[in-house]
């Protein structure tokens, strides 16, 4: 422990011409004390770390040293592909090797070029989940990461409907989907998705698979999920559409489905109006998605789902009425 922190100090020393002991006990998550005992520590090993005393000292580096303690390990130079997405590498458990990597990095740059990391960081970010949302880290989720990047089986307990079921995994990857984390994995009978939150059990039983190097995880993703997305829209509904409708649709609605609906409609009727055969998930769905639209959608089809929006305006019209 001690070891990583004195080679994590000498390399914020690097990376900066000064700092302070606050801003090193702060970086190291010590005390201002320990990072005295640290920097005189140093001092003996050979590691020309110099002291300014006063309210404008700090610490730095003289006479030009530079460390060799700049080498990637394999998780670091792993964990850096993903450092654009700091809250997934906080759920992996990631963080602390994306942070070495990213000092290492710098240490390693030119001086000239040691910004780059903040000014990076400040003009672009990536927010993975949705709005109005929060989201939660599945519990199981570092332990699954774990055996992920070691290419290790596991034997899972998962939540299936109403039920558990065991299953012996290969896990290929992990994909991060509007703030849900899904572990993409080889079963018996092929590769398959599972979501991580539905995981109640995971224990690797340490023995390696070999990794199909031909497996493409983004390959793979796209194609579940554009078959996902589909398999679900079971029904259809017909529906008239005003031109603001017509715009709308694919903002309350699946937009691939809404999309190709449109394209396929016939001319507009004499007023505007575009009738579209629109796949659904089911009446309910429909129902709650449609009405977003108010006036500008009709719904002519099937009669089961047009009782519904009838028997949805008359409540509405008694509440306002």
């Amino acid at each position: 422990m001690r070891a990583a922190r004195l080679i994590k100090m000498v390399l914020l020393l690097q990376a900066r011409p000064s700092i302070t002991g606050a801003e090193l006990a702060r970086e190291l998550e010590v005390s201002e004390r320990t990072v005295t005992r640290d920097a005189a520590a140093l001092s003996e090993a050979g590691i020309p770390v110099y002291a300014d005393r006063g309210r404008a000292g700090g610490y730095r580096l003289i006479g030009g040293y530079r460390t060799r303690l700049t080498g990637l390990g394999r998780t670091e130079a792993e964990a850096l592909f993903l450092s654009g997405v700091p809250s997934a590498l906080r759920e992996m458990g990631l963080a602390d090797a994306a942070s070495a990597a990213r000092m290492k990095v710098s240490a390693a740059l030119l001086p000239e070029l040691r910004d780059a990391s903040h000014t990076v960081a400040q003009r672009f970010h990536l927010d993975a989940p949705g709005w109005w949302r929060d989201p939660e880290t599945p519990e199981l989720l570092p332990r699954i990461a774990d055996a992920v990047w070691d290419d290790l089986r596991i034997t899972v307990r998962y939540r299936r409907r109403d039920a558990e079921v065991r299953r012996e995994l290969e896990p290929y990857g992990l994909v991060l989907k509007a703030g849900v984390w899904y572990l993409a994995a080889r079963a018996e009978g092929g590769f398959r998705v599972y979501r991580v939150d539905r995981f109640t059990a995971v224990e690797p039983d340490g023995t390696h698979f070999t990794r199909d190097e031909d497996f493409d995880l983004p390959g793979f993703w796209g194609e579940r999920a554009d078959q996902f997305a589909r398999s679900i829209l079971r029904e259809k509904a017909v529906v008239r559409l005003t031109p603001a409708g017509a715009r709308g649709l694919p903002h309350v609605t699946d937009r691939a489905a809404a999309e190709e609906a449109i394209r396929e409609a016939g001319e507009p009727d004499g007023q505007g109006r575009l009738t579209v055969t629109l796949p659904i998930e089911s009446y309910e769905v429909a129902l709650a998605q449609l009405l977003g639209l108010g006036p500008e959608a009709e719904v002519l089809g099937p009669p089961e789902l047009r009782a519904l929006f009838a028997e949805a305006a008359r409540r509405t019209a008694e509440l306002y009425g």
